[in-house]
């Protein structure tokens, strides 16, 4: 591998410095983010546009006379870390020049019906939200299993995963009319009779790459993996089955929760008549899933059972889908505007003994970016009346963190250590405190979300989820308000009550701004853009000097870009100009603490994503990378671990060269792949995934254009 070329460095000063935007992070801004008008000429002269067209945007939300003060605060927080999310970025402020776009980037379908007529009705809305540039996630388990006979149409249903094909084109059809790249995840039950089949789906070629696959992984089901225990595939029992004179008490039917109970049969407590399709070994189905995930990072985890038992709107959702990334668990039709805030930014002195992290600077900016993000929601521009329905409802917002690998690393820390651990559950922890505490003050300002005025009726259900409703006396048909059943029995703010217990008291009397306010998105191209590389979200640095692929309008392949990481091109240029990764020399080799996903092992990522969920309110998009050569048995008892740490969801990428083309990649891992292409006359030429080859009038990286043509996308961006 070659040297890394000499980067341009500024000397700053050390308690605030200053680094220079590489090449490919202004680039990707200008691409994604920069405001342009139709001839493609830049409205936004220059980042700082950017944020000031954002932050006039949401500032014009306020009231006339407080429209300047709050546009002046949205500047310096947005110039002090706080970044709102991309479709934020790109669309607010910018209605003159497409008014057709949301500022939301995160949404959930309506219950995908079993018929005809309801699939294609979702299909259509799909279309829309991913027109308005939002990404949407959906369950298709709700589906009958392929086999299944269908009375109307006198014919036996062709399951899910066809269905799944047709939303499948439709995103790829919609998203390359221009704009954002459409973003879908498909969830998926693990009892679900077809339940392999969606396992296995990306291990043919260029089949719903359009999609991110979880499973939503029940307690029942891992404590069956553990026991080596057997595990039933069930789907309900249609009431035209009971008809026919099906027996509900014999052996081949159990009772199960399930979205919807339209047109099936349901007890008292809402359990639905499900047929036992067929009964197979627990590790069987586990080894078919982690063998999957080894080749194809796919399909993810959503360990659903602690996804609704800490959601803070547990007294009135069922949640079963989640946003393309993970991070935000959803009701049907929910919706979740998200923004980051830069870590990097408040770190003082760094790579000294005397490095330090400004928290009191930190609150700060988490208050006034939490009154931005909030603000969002007036101009949220979803295309469906029960998304916008959802939003305005419960005003949930996910606010994260960037850069938290990059922090560690220049506070002289090592990534999964204990005082990493301890830095990350503070930085969680003041973030929900903070956060919360402006929604307080939002509250008495401008009202509490609707959901906390309402009144809801205690069921039997309400109180078999959170026993201590009872034990305070609270009884069936009794009614209490949003506020009281969120702030004093959501078991997240139970939690948040150990760090600020009079907050609690004041938001159980006056309730909060929103039901939601903490979430930890993966940032990727945010954090390569407009923060310079820093690391995306709660991970470490992918590597120190990598190349990331970038679809290009235009382009025939994806594009690879060279990238170095935030702490490099601070380290060079506070520190050692000559520092490099991979440095043999004393004068080029970088400290210990300079740690990356090349060098850190799979439960230290866990670790870390433990340390900050208990103060995350909805979830974390966290991805485990582990090492091209890492052996099998030590890789498929990761999910078993994050299970244990109480994790809402988990996903893992292992560069597999066989398998697909990741989004980023080492030179090293490129270097080492050889990539075979077979020519008209039959003969085959092979290549270095990091050579390039000229083809059909373009240059190409060879692992690029392997992977186009393999996947079947060469050409149609």
């Amino acid at each position: 591998m070659s040297s890394a070329p000499k980067l341009k460095t500024v000397k700053a000063v050390k308690n605030n410095p200053e680094i220079l935007m590489q090449d490919a992070s202004l680039d990707i801004w200008d691409k994604k983010y920069r405001l342009k008008d139709k001839e493609e000429q830049p409205v936004d002269v220059d980042i700082d546009a950017t944020y000031a067209r954002v932050a006039k945007a949401l500032s014009d939300v306020e009231s006339k006379e407080k429209r300047a003060e709050w546009s002046e605060k949205f500047v310096w927080a947005l110039k002090h870390g706080a970044i709102p999310a991309g479709r934020i970025i790109s669309n607010a402020g910018a209605q003159a020049y497409k008014p057709a776009t949301s500022t939301i980037n995160c949404t959930v379908s309506g219950i995908v019906p079993d018929s005809m007529q309801g699939i294609l009705e979702r299909n259509l809305e799909a279309g829309l939200t991913l027109k308005a540039g939002c990404g949407i996630g959906y369950e298709f388990s709700t589906l009958r299993p392929k086999g299944a006979y269908v009375s109307g149409a006198g014919a036996y249903t062709s399951g899910p995963l066809s269905f799944m094909d047709i939303y499948d084109k439709m995103c790829f059809t919609v998203s390359s009319a221009g704009g954002r790249r459409g973003a879908q995840m498909a969830t998926f039950d693990v009892s679900h009779p077809d339940v392999f089949d969606f396992v296995r789906a990306k291990r043919e070629d260029g089949r719903l790459r359009q999609f991110n696959l979880s499973l939503l992984i029940t307690e029942e089901f891992i404590e069956a993996v553990r026991a080596d225990g057997n595990w039933d595939l069930t789907f309900p029992i249609s009431a035209k089955e009971i008809e026919g004179g099906l027996d509900l008490k014999g052996d081949n039917v159990v009772w199960k929760p399930f979205p919807t109970t339209e047109n099936y049969i349901s007890n008292d407590e809402g359990l639905v008549a499900c047929r036992i399709y067929e009964t197979i070994r627990a590790q069987k189905l586990w080894n078919a899933i982690m063998s999957s995930t080894y080749d194809y990072a796919e399909p993810g985890f959503i360990l659903i059972d602690q996804v609704n038992k800490n959601n803070n709107n547990w007294f009135c959702e069922d949640i079963r889908a989640t946003n393309p990334c993970g991070e935000q668990p959803l009701p049907p039709y929910g919706s979740c505007l998200l923004g980051s805030v830069n870590l990097t930014k408040f770190v003082r002195n760094p790579f000294t003994p005397e490095a330090y992290f400004d928290w009191e600077e930190y609150a700060e900016v988490v208050e006034v970016f939490t009154r931005m993000l909030d603000n969002v929601v007036e101009i949220n521009g979803l295309p469906l009346d029960g998304q916008r329905k959802e939003i305005e409802y419960k005003r949930r917002h996910g606010m994260g963190f960037l850069g938290l690998g990059s922090t560690i690393t220049m506070l002289c820390m090592k990534y999964g250590e204990q005082d990493s651990l301890e830095f990350t559950e503070r930085v969680a922890r003041d973030m929900a405190v903070s956060g919360l505490k402006a929604g307080l003050h939002l509250a008495r300002e401008k009202g509490p979300a609707p959901i906390m005025e309402d009144e809801f009726e205690v069921t039997a259900a309400m109180l078999f989820k959170q026993p201590d409703m009872a034990k305070d006396g609270i009884k069936v048909g009794d009614k209490l308000k949003g506020k009281v059943l969120l702030a004093k029995y959501s078991r997240y703010m139970q939690t948040v009550a150990t760090a600020a217990p009079e907050l609690i008291e004041s938001l159980i009397e006056e309730g909060c701004r929103f039901s939601h306010h903490s979430s930890i998105a993966p940032t990727g191209t945010i954090s390569l853009s407009l923060a310079n590389n820093v690391s995306n979200g709660i991970e470490p640095s992918f590597a120190h000097h990598y190349s990331r692929n970038v679809i290009r309008e235009g382009k025939k392949s994806k594009e690879k870009v060279d990238v170095f990481s935030y702490e490099l091109l601070a380290y060079r240029t506070l520190v050692n100009e000559n520092a490099m990764p991979y440095g043999t020399s004393d004068e080029e080799a970088l400290p210990d603490y300079f740690m990356s996903s090349e060098n850190i092992m799979p439960r230290a990522h866990v670790d870390i994503q433990a340390a900050a969920q208990k103060w995350v309110d909805s979830s974390i998009s966290k991805t485990i990378n582990v090492p091209t050569d890492c052996d099998y048995e030590d890789f498929k008892d990761i999910y078993l671990y994050a299970a244990e740490k109480g994790l809402k969801g988990c996903t893992t990428f292992r560069f597999n060269p066989e398998a697909f083309q990741g989004v980023l990649v080492t030179e090293k891992d490129l270097e080492n792949t050889t990539y075979s292409f077979t020519l008209e006359d039959g003969s085959t030429v092979e290549f270095k995934g990091n050579e390039e080859v000229e083809y059909d009038g373009e240059t190409h990286t060879a692992a690029n254009l392997f992977d186009a043509l393999k996947e079947g996308y060469y050409g149609k961006f």
